[in-house]
């Protein structure tokens, strides 16, 4: 680490062959993210040039600060980079049989919120459709994309629970550190009071009623901010 560490404040000063070590050293990183996308329609050295760009952006942005290992912070920047050209390229690849799980999904939440009159849980939909809950966290963040992973959903006992969280539990490590490296990236471009929501709603699992007494708030004004800063963090995201 200490090395890294070296070459990233020579790189900063200046020092291009540092910099160009850098990169050299951390390609493998930039393998690993690649694998990630790969059949989506492209040749992987061509997603591998991208995101090598998010890494030498990475060496640019990178802040001492932070207190933590280059390659913890490079990973959201190289995946935030291919995922930008894949999006605006507009060609990002879903599978056929995906997309059906979707409409299927889609159709029978549909139905079967209109004869409940509320939510309804994971379980409820995979009874329906005849898919796992895995499956169906899959589709729904694949023909939803971002917004997807903060679709809320209940578990069997009624409690909430948003499919990102769902997704989490059966996430590789690597994809769940990506996960909160993005999640606390995000949170340090909120204001003070946004994030003490956040961090007590998601963070310290205080419900809304809670949130408020400690905040000196409503449940209704936490729960319309609530709202509110979860749109603001996903409009964040998408421009990452």
């Amino acid at each position: 680490m200490e090395h890294t560490m070296d070459l990233l404040l020579r790189a900063k000063n200046g020092d291009k062959k540092a910099g160009e070590l850098l990169v050299q050293e951390n390609l493998g990183l930039v393998g690993s993210v690649v694998k990630r996308f790969e059949n989506r329609g492209y040749e992987r050295d061509d997603l591998f040039q991208i995101g090598a760009i998010g890494l030498m952006k990475a060496i640019e942005k990178f802040d001492f600060s932070y207190e933590v290992r280059f390659s913890t912070y490079a990973v959201p920047l190289v995946t935030g980079e291919i995922r930008r050209f894949l999006r605006d390229d507009g060609m990002m690849k879903v599978s056929r049989s995906i997309k059906e799980s979707g409409w299927r999904i889609k159709r029978s939440r549909e139905k079967l919120e209109q004869k409940l009159g509320r939510s309804v849980t994971l379980q409820e939909l995979a009874d329906d459709t005849g898919l796992s809950e895995e499956e169906i966290a899959l589709a729904i963040d694949a023909s939803e994309e971002v917004t997807s992973i903060y679709q809320t959903v209940y578990q069997s006992d009624g409690s909430e629970l948003y499919l990102v969280d769902k997704m989490a539990d059966d996430a590789p490590e690597e994809e769940q550190l990506l996960n909160r490296v993005t999640v606390q990236q995000l949170l340090e471009m909120l204001d003070p009071k946004e994030q003490r929501l956040i961090r007590l709603r998601y963070f310290d699992g205080k419900t809304q009623n809670a949130v408020a007494d400690v905040m000196g708030m409503t449940q209704v004004q936490v729960s319309r901010m609530e709202k509110k800063v979860l749109h603001k963090m996903r409009l964040m995201y998408e421009k990452k």
